[in-house]
């Protein structure tokens, strides 16, 4: 620590402090199911959080969200100077009651093995720890802070302009913004930029028959070989194109077929001796900018609509609302940079950006575009995120929540040549 100043020595001091603290604060949270559907459940751990960040001097506001079918959102709010600084998290869990991952257990090298410790409640608190030394601190006060803990990130509810709406506004609010997922485990990558993910349906339609007329000038190649086409045609033209990915996740097809995307689940009737009459195709798209997105789409169109096969034709069809793209800016970078002198300075190593490629969407996109600066993915360190097997490595903890906290106060104390 010989490259931190008097204050810097002082926070991340604290933060050792108060590092038992943090540990029994993620237990109480861990032990209490926070599945996206145990409305419940997100409320107690909601309620957990606003106990901690009142005691802080925040002001508390859940909001219910009865709107999209979820618990609500909690925000807690700092009123202080500088910057106006968003700090994402989320409050949920992939693990439902049925579950049987329910509780924490301790292992040897002081690892968590519990249900969200690393994916996100460990993020959460480290959040709240950071907060905590500053407060203690004295330098709380300097900082203008909103804090949006999600109770619906791995599963939102519908329509996503009401789920994601009140985080919009705070993004529109702040001029930086940072998320607490952990990533990809490790301590030494962050995201800087995130690709946007966008679901598509694709219906293809041909005339059916007997099949042994199949590919004759009265009847054509039917739905099926058609939809395999256009599948194959946009392999050979988009697979090459950079940090795009576009995946047909599920496929039906046959003489009738329909799909239930809310329980997906698909219905198909045919026979062999039959030429297929339909077939749905619905998979997602992710793109790492707004401009890639709508080449791509336009891309794709020209694909379905033309050169079809003989006696068929098909359309697609991409949701309007997805999880938007956290492209590559210049306040992103420079973020990165001075949260990795930070890290430096503190002893903990170089810190690098993940490629967007390896990332899947998050929180965060949904205001990367409205802020100056944004990172995510200072979280909890861990391995085995959405599975049972889901540990959570503590000894990282006052690691990421020193960043956190002396990156903050050196916020706290630059002007507008942050963002220069």
């Amino acid at each position: 620590m010989n490259n931190l100043n008097e204050k810097e020595n002082q926070i991340a001091g604290l933060i050792k402090k108060y590092e038992s603290d943090a540990v029994n604060l993620l237990k109480e949270v861990v032990n209490i199911n926070s599945g996206s559907f145990n409305l419940e459940g997100v409320r107690r751990v909601g309620d957990v959080f606003s106990r901690e960040f009142e005691a802080l001097g925040f002001e508390v506001e859940w909001i219910p969200g009865d709107a999209w079918k979820r618990a609500g959102h909690l925000v807690a709010r700092n009123h202080g100077k500088g910057h106006k600084i968003l700090l994402i998290g989320h409050l949920d869990t992939v693990f439902e009651p049925d579950s049987p991952f329910q509780s924490y257990t301790m292992e040897e090298g002081n690892i968590m093995h519990g249900p969200g410790a690393l994916d996100m409640k460990g993020g959460d608190v480290i959040m709240w720890l950071a907060l905590k030394a500053l407060k203690e601190a004295g330098n709380l006060e300097e900082l203008d802070i909103c804090v949006f803990l999600a109770g619906d990130e791995e599963l939102s509810g519908e329509p996503l302009s009401l789920s994601k709406g009140d985080m919009i506004r705070w993004g529109k609010w702040a001029d930086i913004a940072i998320g607490f997922e952990d990533g990809d485990g490790t301590a030494v990558n962050v995201n800087i930029s995130r690709r946007g993910v966008l679901d598509w349906t694709l219906t293809v339609e041909g005339q059916t028959g007997h099949s042994s007329q199949i590919f004759q000038k009265d009847l054509g190649y039917g739905a099926i070989f058609e939809a395999a086409r256009i599948l194959n045609q946009f392999k050979e033209e988009l697979e090459g194109e950079e940090n795009l990915t576009f995946n047909p996740g599920i496929i039906a097809g046959g003489n009738e077929a329909d799909y239930n995307p809310a329980k997906g689940i698909a219905n198909v009737s045919g026979k062999t001796n039959i030429i297929a009459g339909k077939v749905i195709v619905q998979g997602d798209l992710r793109t790492v900018s707004g401009d890639q997105l709508e080449q791509v789409k336009v891309k794709m169109h020209n694909i379905v609509e033309h050169n079809n096969l003989l006696h068929t034709k098909a359309s697609i069809y991409f949701e309007e609302n997805g999880y938007p793209p956290m492209s590559m800016t210049d306040g992103n970078i420079r973020l990165l940079s001075l949260f990795n002198s930070v890290s430096a300075d503190l002893g903990y190593g170089q810190v690098h950006p993940v490629n967007p490629r390896n990332s899947g969407a998050a929180d965060i996109s949904f205001v990367a575009g409205d802020v100056i600066m944004a990172m995510d993915s200072i979280g909890m360190v861990g391995t085995g995120g959405h599975t049972v097997d889901e540990r959570a490595h503590l000894n990282y903890l006052p690691v990421e929540a020193g960043r956190t906290a002396v990156l903050l106060y050196r916020i706290s104390n630059m002007g507008d040549e942050i963002f220069n």
